[in-house]
């Protein structure tokens, strides 16, 4: 399980920038990759999202593709399926907050990424491969999207009610979220 760096002090991390948050799920094709299109779109510029996995497919799905198709992205959109160890070396940006989107990757081993970040997971089921039949895989996408923008769009309203000041009380949102 990944653990917050650093001492107390780095915990309650003043907010004075966008709040750069890395998703992880073990095969960076669907789900890290729709939460990381929803923070960055409808993260009312609160977020700076990233997303890896653990054993990235190398390919984005199609099914996931066209959920975030939905948000109207710029064409310039990087959209691709990522190594976490894209986020470990010397030129990485540091984090403010690591998400989990799958139980494997909370799970896992991770490397040490840089920042003194907030853990937070939230359990979304693999819509990838949920059926043989692609309609039923289809709604699986759309319920697993649907639900990652909902609590996506809560949590920015709840952060602009609260003003929220810090990593600490971010993650603590986040985590009432799951």
């Amino acid at each position: 399980m990944l653990l917050a760096e650093g001492g107390v002090s780095d915990l309650i991390k003043p907010v004075t920038q966008q709040i750069k948050i890395l998703l992880l799920c073990t095969g960076n094709s669907a789900r890290s990759i729709m939460a990381e299109a929803i923070f960055n779109t409808l993260g009312g510029g609160l977020f700076l999202a990233y997303s890896a996995g653990s054993r990235p497919t190398g390919k984005v799905h199609p099914m996931a593709l066209a959920q975030i198709e939905q948000l109207l992205l710029p064409t310039a959109t990087d959209i691709r399926s990522k190594s976490w160890q894209e986020f470990s070396g010397d030129n990485a940006p540091e984090f403010d907050l690591v998400l989990t989107v799958c139980d494997n990757a909370a799970n896992e081993p991770c490397p040490n990424f840089a920042g003194h970040y907030e853990y937070v997971h939230w359990s979304f089921p693999d819509p990838a491969g949920s059926s043989d039949d692609a309609e039923q895989e289809r709604a699986a996408f759309a319920c697993c999207f649907n639900t990652i923008k909902a609590r996506v769009e809560t949590l920015v309203a709840r952060l602009s009610a609260n003003n929220c000041s810090n990593t600490a009380s971010i993650a603590k949102l986040m985590r009432a979220l799951s």
